[in-house]
């Protein structure tokens, strides 16, 4: 689990963690699925769409942890962006029987997803373009991280 490692684990060139294109393409093709599943689930439930709307953006709060510094923002993000809670959410409201609590784990999982989906992956603490998924954003014109 991401989270649970030490930043010093991570490479120190997060250019050479990132995934080829057919990995890529998989990966891409994961969010994806995710994303449509947990929909169809979420309509299930028959919670209101309006809560999917307005929950939905929540998980990218942790995008505040970057106030902190690059090493603290992205544990931070990694933490709320790892499929884990959600994951543990969503089987703790079944076994305890409390279906109110699976629309939040869908809308999360959904974000996640989706995300995934876009690129958006888990992040090195070289800063938030850096993620497992490559590099997010505009492209620099050399292949050092940003400080």
């Amino acid at each position: 689990m991401a989270t649970m490692l030490s930043m010093k684990s991570l490479p120190d060139d997060p250019e050479s963690a990132a995934v080829g294109a057919p990995i890529l393409t998989l990966l891409r093709l994961e969010g994806l699925a995710v994303a449509a599943i947990t929909a169809v689930f979420y309509a299930r439930t028959g919670a209101s769409w309006w809560l999917f709307a307005a929950l939905w953006l929540t998980p990218d709060l942790s995008m505040l942890g970057y106030m902190a510094g690059p090493n603290w923002g992205a544990r931070i993000y990694n933490a709320i962006h790892s499929y884990l809670t959600p994951a543990t959410l969503f089987v703790c409201a079944l076994l305890l029987h409390a279906p109110a609590q699976l629309p939040f784990a869908l809308i999360w999982i959904n974000h996640i997803g989706v995300d995934r989906l876009l690129g958006y992956g888990l992040k090195y603490p070289a800063g938030f373009e850096w993620t497992h998924l490559g590099r997010v954003g505009k492209q620099r014109s050399d292949s050092t991280p940003a400080s």
